[in-house]
């Protein structure tokens, strides 16, 4: 019974985790545009990528029209992957820094148009790793396996809520900054209004005393 609870407490917090880290997805490319999608990663994140065109003729050779420029970027504009004129490809490394990474897909400009199906599949933190390649590799049971995600999983978890706490932090610090701003932009404002009133009566004062209607 133990160990059966164990297993439904991994798979439900396995899939808790997976679904906000992994994402799966098919989407459709007009020729000549492009399209990009980001992924929030903290630094020294594991992410992997597979992607590829939907042959629109099954068992047919790829049409020289479904080629696609496809881009990794970091925060702060750094290449991860490129790849130049390919139908499918693959990428896999640890995030250098915390942020959003963005992947970016260009097509080719036809005449007449064509659209692309393209499906895409980005894994990160715990999700990006291959259990099964780890179970086929070290033999061990079934339970160590089972823990050793629960275990990965916990850490994942663990390390999300610090860097939630530090860009809540960051947040926090730069709501106090702008405050501080606006506070000391609304007392010059206010100083100016009041410059300007006290002006406006001397002039009109001087204006009444000329005209010896005062």
């Amino acid at each position: 019974m133990c160990g059966l609870n164990l297993g439904l407490i991994v798979i439900m917090i396995g899939l808790l985790v997976e679904t906000e880290i992994g994402e799966s997805m098919r989407f459709e490319l007009d020729s000549g545009k492009t399209k990009c999608i980001a992924e929030d990663m903290k630094a020294n994140a594991m992410t992997v990528g597979k992607y590829s065109i939907v042959n629109p003729s099954e068992g047919q050779p790829f049409p020289d029209s479904h080629k696609l420029v496809v881009r990794v970027s970091s925060p702060k504009g750094n290449n991860y992957h490129l790849g130049d004129q390919v139908d499918s490809g693959t990428f896999a490394f640890t995030a250098a820094e915390s942020g959003d990474y963005t992947t970016c897909f260009w097509a080719n400009k036809h005449k007449p148009p064509v659209k692309m199906t393209i499906e895409f599949d980005w894994k990160s933190g715990v999700a990006a790793k291959d259990w099964s390649k780890v179970a086929k590799k070290g033999q061990v049971e079934t339970m160590e396996i089972e823990l050793k995600k629960l275990y990965d999983t916990v850490s994942a978890i663990h390390e999300e809520m610090f860097y939630l706490r530090e860009r809540d932090e960051e947040m926090q610090e730069l709501n106090k900054e702008t405050n501080s701003k606006m506070a000391t932009l609304s007392f010059f404002s206010l100083l100016l209004c009041l410059s300007v009133a006290g002006l406006q009566i001397w002039h009109l004062k001087s204006f009444f005393e000329r005209k010896k209607l005062l």
